[in-house]
């Protein structure tokens, strides 16, 4: 039969105790190992990996206090908080075994022992040391698993004074608790946002739960947010947590919340005044800890005006509210994020070193974005899949009708971007106009002659 397992170490200063422990041990064991001098325990604990070290409490003749058994207790779970110890003397006392469990001793055995009742002692010691190692795996598991789920690839780009100071109030917030309204039109980055205060806040070890509430319909929506128990209802074959539990310690985004119907606003109202939760099927109450982030694309305060949304909810969730401005309205974080997306797609798809020309860039600066940074990642990625030489130009980037282009009078502005452009270009180039022109895609005579045009 195969020996149980477990890794025991034996501290005992009396030999023959040493010999008789490893006899009656051995075969019941993966290993047990032998120390008579306890001033080896630290290093060979330092060796190798032990489940149970069985500690006699005397090592002096004469000497039946129990204080160094103790003593070289305190300094085994100092090195191995995890390991189990079982302590033996021959000396009865009450008190002494009180005092050894209290210093985290696992069990108290005396001399004579019974060997059955000894096994049985140190086979139970094993199996707390065990569960407290799966345990400690399993907390470890759990954080990395945290941080996988939390972890993205994903990056604010811009530097627009819109954005600067979007940012600003992000770090403001992020390490409060206050509950965060964003808004603004599709496609403008309002979950990189979420992400971002998340991301800054103390709750940044715990996990970001985002639920799309556009998606949820009303029948689901309990049940997804709340849980359920086993038997609420046909489908529900066992217990299931919902993502305010899934969220607790951490963030909780709730995206499209505009979406929400009327009669479900006030079950969330509920909820979020009273930080509990109760499952489906259930009468328990759940107290919530979590940070609540919601997002829309929608006018709440004119829905409010319509009797389409609460307005005690939109207290509730508008502690503070941060507007994501459009795309059209951040200048030039247009070709800065187009170049983003440009290297992100000329990698994914191995076609290294495309560039966007200069009237290519006006192109994209002219338009007005009405789908944002999601049309205009679209726009890149496409442009590149379907590029067939290294340089983009305007006719590579398929946009929507001219409704959507900016008027005549904002074409100064444009202007002074070009004009910015090549300046950067230049000093970057260290006024070398080849290479300035070949950053910018264009030839060395073009941008002599936009340069000389701008001057004028």
């Amino acid at each position: 039969m195969q020996n149980q397992k477990g890794n025991i170490l034996i501290v005992d200063d009396n030999k023959s105790i040493l010999s008789t422990l490893e006899i009656l041990l051995s075969p019941e064991f993966q290993s047990v190992t032998s120390l008579s001098n306890p001033n080896r325990i630290i290093t060979e604990l330092r060796k190798r990996e032990y489940n149970l070290v069985i500690l006699d409490m005397n090592f002096q003749a004469g000497v039946n206090t129990g204080n160094e058994g103790i003593y070289w207790l305190g300094r085994i779970k100092e090195t191995n908080p995890e390991v189990s110890v079982v302590m033996i003397t021959a000396y009865g006392d009450i008190d002494l075994a009180v005092k050894a469990l209290k210093a985290g001793a696992s069990d108290f055995v005396l001399k004579p022992w019974d060997n059955e009742k000894l096994l049985a002692t140190l086979k139970l010691a094993i199996q707390l040391n065990l569960s407290k190692q799966e345990v400690k795996q399993l907390k470890e598991r759990e954080t990395e698993l945290k941080k996988e789920i939390n972890r993205d690839q994903r990056f604010i780009i811009g530097s627009s004074p819109q954005l600067i100071n979007i940012l600003n109030l992000v770090r403001k917030v992020a390490k409060t608790d206050a509950n965060v309204l964003i808004t603004g039109e599709n496609g403008t980055g309002k979950e990189l946002i979420a992400q971002e205060i998340h991301r800054l806040s103390d709750r940044a070890k715990e996990v970001l739960v985002s639920v799309d509430m556009g998606a949820l319909s009303e029948t689901l929506f309990e049940s997804e947010l709340f849980g359920h128990v086993k038997g609420a209802f046909t489908d529900a074959h066992e217990n299931r947590q919902g993502k305010f539990e899934i969220a607790e310690k951490g963030t909780l985004f709730l995206d499209e919340i505009g979406n929400l119907s009327f009669h479900l606003q006030a079950k969330m109202l509920t909820v979020i005044e009273s930080r509990q939760i109760s499952r489906i099927g259930s009468n328990q109450l759940i107290p919530t800890d979590i940070r609540l982030i919601c997002a829309t694309n929608k006018n709440l305060g004119s829905m409010v005006h319509e009797g389409l949304f609460r307005e005690d909810l939109l207290y509730r969730i508008n502690t503070i509210q941060i507007e994501i401005p459009p795309l059209r309205e951040r200048g030039n974080d247009i070709l800065i994020l187009a170049e983003f997306f440009l290297k992100k797609y000329a990698y994914k798809y191995n076609k290294p070193n495309l560039k966007i020309n200069l009237q290519a860039n006006e192109k994209l600066l002219k338009y007005t974005w009405p789908g944002n940074i999601r049309e205009l990642q679209h726009t890149i990625e496409k442009a590149v899949i379907l590029s067939e030489s290294g340089l983009l130009k305007p006719e590579d980037f398929y946009l929507r009708n001219n409704a959507f282009t900016k008027s005549n009078e904002s074409l100064t502005t444009l202007e002074d971007l070009e004009k910015q452009m090549i300046q950067q270009a230049l000093e970057k180039n260290n006024g070398n106009f080849t290479a300035a022109a070949d950053q910018l895609g264009v030839t060395r005579q073009t941008l002599y002659n936009r340069l000389k045009k701008s001057s004028q």
